[in-house]
């Protein structure tokens, strides 16, 4: 008897990045009958903006896009996207596979192939990412608070100091994109996108707002921040 097929928790979101749309319907219909949340796009630059405003827990990706080549897609992804990225493609040479990898993708699968091989290299590439995460902390100092990303709590990083602090929605969507890449430039487009969804990229008004109540909550010396930067005129980065 054939087995029951395999449910995923209820939050997985996938992404899928293909222009061929009998495809894309074969794909969701799978992946939704095993109980994922399915995102799609057509375009290398649809997947850019979807990626930002609703961050998937992976993506399978075509490199034959009407718009940009997948390896760029890639490539633009891993400057702050840091979860699976499965490449499906119908490129088969060698140079293709290796290029692709080398860039950042975490497994190939070549078409025509079978639904449940990349069913199961998905599931698979799902654990080791969730296995990863659990041996990373999800805890940043910022001045004298600590910030508790997986409770979304912020309190006072010394012992004995129960004080807590309260930050908005939007703070919080703004902070944890910085927090979980310390030391990195997070592009001002990519946080608007992200924090507010697409068509907001010019709206950096909304940033300087934000950031600056931010800074006003968190940092000792608002007017100095140490940790909480502004690259001016291309984004924001949390130093440590």
């Amino acid at each position: 008897m054939e087995s029951a097929p395999h449910r995923a928790a209820a939050t997985t979101r996938i992404l899928i990045v293909e222009d061929e749309t009998e495809l894309v319907r074969a794909l969701r219909i799978n992946l939704r009958a095993r109980q994922y949340d399915v995102l799609t796009a057509g375009t290398g630059r649809e997947a850019l903006a979807v990626a930002a405003s609703r961050p998937p827990d992976a993506i399978i990706l075509d490199l034959g896009l009407p718009d940009i080549d997948g390896t760029e897609v890639i490539v633009e992804l891993r400057r702050w996207y840091h979860a699976p990225i499965i490449v499906l493609s119908g490129r088969t040479s060698p140079g293709d596979k290796i290029g692709a990898l080398d860039v950042g993708a975490d497994d190939y699968v070549t078409k025509p192939f079978a639904m449940a091989e990349l069913l199961a290299r998905l599931r698979a590439a799902l654990r080791r990412e969730e296995a990863e995460g659990r041996d990373q902390p999800r805890q940043a100092t910022v001045g004298r608070w600590l910030v508790d990303l997986t409770a979304h709590q912020v309190r006072r990083a010394s012992a004995g100091e129960e004080e807590t602090l309260r930050l908005t929605p939007t703070e919080w969507g703004i902070l944890e994109l910085l927090l979980n890449r310390p030391g990195q430039l997070v592009g001002s487009a990519q946080l608007l996108t992200a924090v507010w969804g697409p068509g907001f990229q010019q709206r950096t008004n909304y940033l300087r707002f934000h950031m600056a109540r931010l800074r006003r909550k968190l940092e000792d010396n608002p007017a100095r921040p140490r940790h909480l930067l502004t690259e001016p005129g291309m984004g924001y980065r949390y130093q440590p």
